[in-house]
């Protein structure tokens, strides 16, 4: 088994190789959703891959997802090779019977790009909702947007101090809800949710479509980073607001799964999130899902990432000046490129897939 470094490639065609290298090895059905129009950032086709493991057939599938925030496709990609490459995770997975499905790079266009968001600067876990109803009003962020997201960069004083005086009487966890709820009223925003099914969103819903749907039950763990304790994966429950289904959760994952329905998760309350695709295309499988999130560095930094790439975004006139400064800083508030860091995501990863598959085959039984 290689050592943990080799788990993670540089950027998004290297772990895209590696990823098609470790599943080829286990000699992998590999399909690809190729993007029909945005490039990386080297003119590079974008890809999601999907990679089975185990008796396609089976009755139970795991789904193990990365990417769905682009540059956090470097954990994600990660854990995942590390799995492909883990010979106990894949005895267990035929001594258990059940499928597993590997999809990698759910938003390629933000891995290649350094961003979290996709090519229409949408975020995907905000995509998921019923566009043919009335979006969910952010009023609160709609009153910070334009100090968020000033008219020069770096931010003016008076911008910054309009955000430190909402800290000071709100709270830092109170901006992060504000922010990272989602919004649907300004599309060169953060954390924007979109007005449409975006590329991966139908993508997604394909896959779900395809190979959950007729199985009994499937269980769902999408690889996050950005959040909470350096190194710590935080389980945060991916589900609707049910008591049956979040114990359910905590029986295959722990006591410590938390839920932002009840408060207890690092993550915010989310608007449009991506597992009620789970529901609407999977209604009679009995599914159960968590979002697997590792910390990396402070919120602070990983809020003042996210302002400068947004901002840049917006202001194509700038970009040679800070492009690197800004991708820079945004690698380093989505993955931490250490040999400890690394280790702890692998061995969270190998943990939480393992339980899964433990209560997934025990369901049948």
């Amino acid at each position: 088994m290689p050592g943990v470094k080799a788990f993670f490639g540089a950027d998004y065609s290297a772990a895209r190789d590696t990823f098609l290298a470790a599943a080829r090895l286990r000699d992998a059905s590999i399909e690809h959703l190729t993007h029909p129009s945005a490039r990386g950032a080297r003119d590079e086709p974008l890809t999601i891959d999907l990679a089975w493991l185990g008796d396609t057939t089976a009755e139970a599938l795991l789904l193990l997802t990365s990417g769905t925030h682009g540059v956090e496709g470097f954990c994600g990609s990660g854990a995942q090779v590390a799995l492909l490459h883990d010979d106990d995770f894949v005895r267990s997975v035929a001594a258990r019977g059940v499928a597993v499905l590997l999809v990698h790079a759910l938003n390629p266009y933000g891995f290649s790009h350094l961003r979290r968001v996709n090519e229409d600067n949408v975020d995907l876990n905000r995509n998921f909702r019923d566009f043919a109803t009335p979006p969910p009003v952010n009023e609160a962020y709609a009153t910070l947007h334009p100090h968020v997201l000033p008219a020069r960069w770096p931010a003016p004083p008076a911008d910054d101090a309009v955000l430190f005086a909402y800290i000071q009487q709100h709270g830092l966890a109170a901006l992060q809800t504000v922010i990272s709820a989602g919004q649907y009223a300004f599309p060169e925003g953060m954390f924007f949710g979109g007005n449409h099914p975006v590329w991966s969103n139908v993508c997604v819903r394909k896959v779900l479509c395809e190979y959950a749907s007729s199985r009994a039950r499937f269980g769902w763990i999408d690889f996050h980073s950005g959040l909470g304790p350096l190194g710590w994966g935080e389980k945060i429950f991916a589900g609707r607001d049910d008591p049956t289904e979040l114990a359910r959760a905590r029986a295959w994952w722990g006591t410590d799964v938390t839920s932002f329905h009840e408060g207890s998760s690092v993550s915010a309350a989310l608007s449009g999130a991506m597992y009620a695709a789970a529901y609407e295309e999977c209604p009679d499988a009995a599914y159960t899902g968590i979002a697997l999130e590792f910390g990396t560095v402070p919120l602070i930094d990983v809020f003042g990432a996210l302002r400068a790439d947004h901002w840049l975004h917006n202001h194509p006139e700038a970009r040679h000046a800070l492009q690197s400064a800004v991708n820079a800083a945004m690698r380093r508030a989505f993955y931490v490129e250490t040999p400890e860091w690394q280790a702890a995501v692998v061995a969270q990863a190998k943990a939480t897939a393992e339980s899964a598959l433990i209560h997934l085959s025990e369901a049948s039984r």
